[in-house]
């Protein structure tokens, strides 16, 4: 999931849709799509977002409530109770979510006018500022329209719920959506969208029927090889249609053979003269190489074994070093600061940093693009638990760039760098999951740290006093690229 930010969204719920969004990841590993942050469909009426997926579209609203509910009653044709007590919004509204269904009739009828034929379009209504439970009837459940309190596991329900397209929209079609929905948003090239899942054609462009390869190859071989020119004397069967003459076997035995006709003269007065001696000679030949045969066996398994007994030594002395490129890992492996041991799992380097990021740390990216970015993950045990450490390091052309990304990069729900070793699958045993992190960050002249730690199994805080012991440790910690 790609996120584009082009305005302030309008509610207080905003925060948590915006970082629920982002803890889908980069590309079509979990959910793909681009996420318009704050767009606006209907002009003057802004939404928290606008998701266009490759399977469908989703509208995200937020309704704000008077306080925080254990559980919520949401039915979308009835009146709304938290903890038992009733929730109305205005004199005329049924619920809080009228004027939210409302705005996202209007929306939908705007993406089918732009977009025909865009997919199913889903609507995610996002209460908050907390919500354990929402209890919506099995009746609006079977609809479009889902109400939860966003996080990532009902997010990530809700989108796939709802986007059940049989096919992807593609590239092109997912461009032209994204451009009349929101005109500001930046171009994004197709490599991109191809990441997060649309596909590279539509299925209206007209398919290419394409000639059977194997009868072509047969009507482009109409010429026979020179090679094989001594079959067409053989084909016609007159030589064989005369069995009564026996004279002639000899130039039968010579169409046979491959050699070419010049030679069959001089032969006839030769061929009966020769056998007798030939065969004789041949005989003895033939007895005597079995012995030479053996004889020469002998001296080679002769010279074998000295050779084997000889290169003992020299083996034994070329062994060592063999074993270490296989052990070389080790030293990067495993690091001690402040008494806490780090082990590394992983660690690369390139200068793609948009693609490995999210949220709005992505966004900064894509608009000012780093010089590199060296990331790194540890396996470690903090006060006796096991701990997950990633790492990025991102290097720009100057100090002002670099203070400016620390700032976004710092600011809570403004999203991060992907984990190294979660997207190259090389965690040995439990796959850790960065929410609730410990995070620490640093500024070292052009380039910026940042440091997160959870505990795995979770769960996480990120006010945990071992959790923020390792991240700040995990500052001093080198990261080879």
């Amino acid at each position: 999931m790609r996120l584009v930010r082009l305005a302030q969204q309008p509610s207080r719920v905003a925060e948590d849709v915006r970082a629920a969004l982002a803890s889908l990841g980069r590309g079509s590993n979990v959910v793909g799509g681009v996420a318009l942050i704050g767009a606006s469909p209907v002009d003057g009426r802004p939404v928290e977002a606008v998701v266009v997926m490759p399977k469908g579209v989703l509208i995200v609203i937020g309704v704000d409530l008077p306080d925080p509910a254990l559980k919520l009653e949401a039915p979308l044709g009835g009146p709304w109770k938290a903890d038992g007590w009733p929730l109305v919004h205005g004199d005329t509204s049924i619920n809080p979510a009228t004027d939210a269904l409302s705005l996202s009739a209007a929306c939908t009828h705007k993406i089918a006018d732009v977009a025909p034929g865009a997919g199913p379009i889903g609507t995610i209504i996002a209460v908050g500022p907390y919500v354990e439970t929402v209890d919506q009837p099995a009746a609006d459940l079977a609809g479009s329209v889902r109400v939860l309190y966003p996080t990532a596991t009902t997010m990530l329900a809700a989108t796939v719920s709802l986007a059940t397209a049989p096919r992807p929209r593609s590239v092109q079609q997912a461009r032209e959506l994204i451009a009349a929905l929101a005109p500001d948003a930046p171009p994004m090239p197709e490599e991109m969208l191809l990441g997060e899942g649309f596909s590279a054609y539509s299925d209206d462009e007209p398919t290419v029927i394409r000639e059977n390869p194997l009868v072509a190859i047969a009507q482009t071989v109409p010429v026979q090889h020179p090679g094989k020119r001594p079959t067409k004397s053989a084909v016609p069967p007159a030589p064989p249609a005369k069995p009564a003459q026996a004279a002639p076997p000899v130039p039968q035995a010579v169409a046979a053979q491959p050699v070419p006709p010049a030679r069959q003269a001089p032969p006839p007065e030769a061929a009966p003269a020769e056998p007798g001696p030939k065969t004789s000679q041949q005989s003895k030949t033939v007895k005597w190489l079995p012995v030479a045969a053996i004889g020469l066996l002998i001296v080679l398994l002769v010279a074998a074994i000295s050779v084997a007994s000889g290169g003992d030594d020299t083996a034994s002395t070329q062994t060592p070093p063999p074993p270490t490129p296989a052990t070389s890992p080790p030293p990067p492996s495993s690091s001690a600061v402040e008494n806490i041991q780090f082990t590394s799992r992983a660690s690369a380097a390139d200068q793609k940093c948009a693609s490995h990021a999210y949220g709005d740390v992505q966004a900064s990216l894509q608009q000012t693009s780093c010089s590199a970015v060296k990331r790194a993950s540890f396996a470690s045990s903090i006060d006796g638990r096991s701990a997950a450490v990633t790492i990025a390091v991102v290097e720009f052309p100057s100090t002002q760039q670099a203070t400016a990304f620390k700032a976004i990069a710092d600011t809570p729900g403004g999203g991060g760098i992907l984990d190294l070793a979660t997207e190259t699958n090389q965690w040995q045993s439990d796959v850790p999951v960065f929410e609730g992190a410990a995070y620490q960050s640093s500024l070292d002249g052009k380039s910026v740290r940042l440091v997160q730690v959870v505990w795995v199994p979770g769960p996480s805080t990120p006010d945990d006093p071992g959790l923020v012991r390792g991240a700040k440790a995990a500052l001093e910690l080198p990261v080879n690229g």
